[in-house]
């Protein structure tokens, strides 16, 4: 309970680190009439252009036959990294400008959705125009945690049941994405010809990790509301 306690604190430490640096232009933002929806409308709209990337990485591969180029890989993961900010943007510009609504929660959900489905998939269809077969399997499991683990927290909700444990959500999934997407492109660049290291496997470890780990995520939370619906049941 007491590690649990501590990284609870340690990520709220961090979360109002980084609030404190971004606020001045969170405030700025709503001095010039950005709304919250406007704000999660453009980090959907970057990711979308980091899985286009990946995507036109992936077809220079397969069909022009040229190598992997690992400056687009690069640039994704930069894309994803910066656009990946306006997650935390959109809810403090509704908060410090009093723009929460239900609606903007609801919207703000379905596009962190979109953005994964975008990411990953992008990132899948890359590794199969490397001709990475499993890679491409791995990183779709690792979608298909990365659903579940907010499915099961959306369903547990409509039961009046919070659903907030586990370790993979989407603040890791997305710092695990994003480093290993940059980390695979810096070193693709900087390998000597004459290396035999493929920096996909950066790629691949990295989707394994998240592909477990969501999984685990889901089926953990599936066992906290059967315990919560069984306590509900006895009263």
């Amino acid at each position: 309970m007491d590690i649990k306690q501590n990284a609870k604190e340690a990520r709220n430490g961090l979360q109002q680190g980084i609030y404190a640096i971004i606020n001045p232009f969170v405030r700025l933002l709503i001095r010039m009439g950005v709304t919250p929806n406007m704000v999660t409308t453009i980090g959907m709209l970057g990711n979308l252009a980091a899985a286009a990337v990946l995507v036109w990485a992936g077809v220079k591969v397969s069909q022009y036959g040229q190598a992997p180029d690992y400056g687009l890989v690069t640039w994704a993961g930069a894309l994803i990294i910066g656009f990946s900010l306006f997650d935390m943007l959109d809810g403090q510009v509704a908060r410090l400008g009093n723009m929460a609504s239900t609606f903007g929660a609801m919207y703000d959900s379905v596009l962190d959705r979109y953005c994964e489905l975008f990411t990953l998939g992008g990132l899948a269809f890359f590794l199969i125009g490397c001709g990475n077969v499993w890679g491409a399997v791995i990183t779709f499991l690792a979608l298909v945690g990365s659903i579940m683990v907010s499915y099961v927290r959306a369903r547990a909700e409509g039961l009046d049941i919070e659903c907030k444990v586990g370790f993979m959500q989407r603040p890791e999934r997305v710092v695990v994405t994003a480093a290993s997407i940059l980390a695979a492109g810096i070193t693709g660049q900087n390998l000597d010809a004459d290396s035999t290291f493929d920096p996909n496997i950066i790629l691949v470890v990295a989707m394994a990790f998240i592909a477990i780990f969501a999984n685990m995520t889901a089926f953990a939370r599936i066992a906290h509301c059967k315990r919560e619906l069984t306590k509900m049941n006895a009263r």
